[in-house]
C-alpha cells in the first residue's frame, strides 16, 4: 500500500492542514515520498448511513449472490459514504468484511418482529416471550446493534399499533445491554414510543410519531433518532396503498408524513442525537445520503449540523474514527465547503477507504 499526501481543510475544525497516510493510517508527521494525491479541498471523515439494508434487493426480498451484495456497497462507496448501519438484512453479509475496497459494515443482524406483524421473509418472528432470546441471538450476530420492530399494522384495529409490552422490552433491553449491544427500534407512529423509550432503548428509528413530551424523554435520555425523511416522503404512497383496507391506518400515515420535518426539527432543538440514515435496500436506491443530509436541513437542522449528521457526528456515535492521528485513512475530499453547499457533497473529488485511493 503506497503512502499517500493530502491537502486542504479538515472538517469538522476548519484548519488548513497536511495530511499522509501510513500503512493505512493518518499521520500529521511528514511521510517522505509520498505520493500526493489531493491538494486543495475540504477533506470529511467518511460518509455515513446510518440506516439502510445491505442485503435486501428491489421490490423487499433478499438480495441474491455477492455481486448483488457489492453492488449495493459500492453504490454507498460512490457516494463518499464509507461506513453503514446495516439496520436488519435477511442475509449473512460478513464476506462484505473480506473486501477492502468496500464501506465498513456495523451490522444489527436481522429485524425482530412479531408473527405477522412485518414485512414477509425480512425479520425473525417471535411471540413476547421469546423476545429476550431473539435479542440474545442477534446481539451475536451482529456488530453491536439489534432492530426491533416496534410498531406495525395491527389488522385487527386496523391501523399502527404497537408489538411489545414495557415489561417484555425492558427485560429485552437489558438482555442486549448484557451482551453488549445497543438496540434500535423501527415506528412509525407514537404508541409504542413510551414503553421503548422508558425501557431504555438506545435510538429510534423513523420516529415520525414522536410528541413533545417523548422528545424531552428522549433527549433526557441521550436516545437518538434517526428520521430517513427521504423514506418518508413515501409515506403518502403507503397511505393509497392501503386506503381500502385499512382506512385509520391510511389517514394516520398522511398525519405523520404532514407532521414529520417539525418532529426533526423539535428533536433538534431539544438536544436528541439527530444522525442521517436513508433506508436504503428494497424501495429506495443505496448512495442517496446526499438527499437524507438536504432533507435535515430542510427540515430545521444547520447546515453543518446536518452535514455533521451523515460524517463526524455519526461516525463517534458508531464508534468509529474521524481525521486524527493514527486513525484509519478514511476520508472524502470535496472541491467545495458542504456546510455552505449541501450540494457539494453529490460530488466527491477523491475518496481515500482503508488507506487506499478507492475514488
Amino acid at each position: 500500500m503506497p503512502d499517500l499526501h493530502l491537502s486542504g481543510v479538515l472538517l469538522p475544525a476548519g484548519e488548513h492542514r497536511d495530511v499522509w497516510v501510513r500503512h493505512g493510517r493518518i499521520t500529521f508527521e511528514p511521510v517522505p515520498g509520498a505520493e500526493t494525491v489531493s491538494r486543495g479541498g475540504w477533506l470529511l471523515p467518511g460518509l455515513v448511513d446510518a440506516h439502510c439494508h445491505v442485503g435486501i434487493a428491489r421490490g423487499g426480498g433478499p438480495a441474491e449472490g455477492l455481486a448483488q451484495l457489492r453492488e449495493q456497497a459500492l453504490a454507498e462507496r460512490a457516494a463518499g459514504v464509507l461506513a453503514l448501519r446495516d439496520c436488519g438484512s435477511p442475509v449473512d453479509t460478513r464476506e462484505l468484511d473480506e473486501h477492502p475496497d468496500l464501506p465498513r459494515i456495523v451490522r444489527a443482524g436481522r429485524h425482530i418482529a412479531r408473527h405477522r406483524r412485518y414485512l414477509p421473509g425480512l425479520a425473525v418472528e417471535v411471540e413476547p416471550d421469546e423476545l429476550v432470546a431473539g435479542v440474545r441471538a442477534q446481539a451475536r450476530a451482529g456488530d453491536g446493534w439489534v432492530k426491533l420492530v416496534g410498531d406495525w399494522i395491527d389488522r385487527e384495529a386496523g391501523d399502527l399499533g404497537p408489538l411489545w409490552t414495557r415489561e417484555v422490552l425492558t427485560d429485552a433491553v437489558a438482555a442486549a445491554h448484557a451482551e453488549g449491544a445497543r438496540v434500535t427500534a423501527h415506528t412509525f407512529g407514537t404508541d409504542a414510543l413510551p414503553d421503548l423509550i422508558d425501557a431504555g432503548i438506545d435510538c429510534i428509528e423513523h420516529g415520525t410519531g414522536l410528541t413533545e413530551d417523548l422528545v424531552a424523554r428522549m433527549a433526557a435520555r441521550g436516545t437518538a433518532v434517526v428520521p430517513t425523511l427521504v423514506n418518508v416522503e413515501n409515506f403518502p404512497g403507503f397511505a393509497s396503498a392501503g386506503e381500502k383496507r385499512f382506512p385509520a391506518y391510511a389517514s394516520t400515515m398522511r398525519r405523520l408524513y404532514a407532521g414529520s420535518g417539525a418532529v426533526v426539527r423539535a428533536a433538534f432543538e431539544a438536544g436528541v442525537p439527530v444522525f442521517a440514515g436513508t433506508d436504503a435496500g428494497g424501495g429506495i436506491d443505496h448512495g442517496v445520503v446526499a438527499d437524507e443530509v438536504r432533507a435535515l436541513h430542510a427540515a430545521g437542522l444547520p447546515a453543518e449540523a446536518a452535514v455533521a449528521a451523515a460524517s463526524w457526528a455519526a461516525r463517534t456515535w458508531l464508534g468509529l474514527s474521524v481525521i486524527e492521528e493514527g486513525a484509519p485513512a478514511d476520508l472524502v475530499v470535496y472541491a467545495a465547503d458542504p456546510r455552505a453547499d449541501l450540494d457539494t457533497l453529490r460530488r466527491p473529488q477523491r475518496t481515500v477507504l482503508r488507506g487506499a485511493v478507492v475514488g
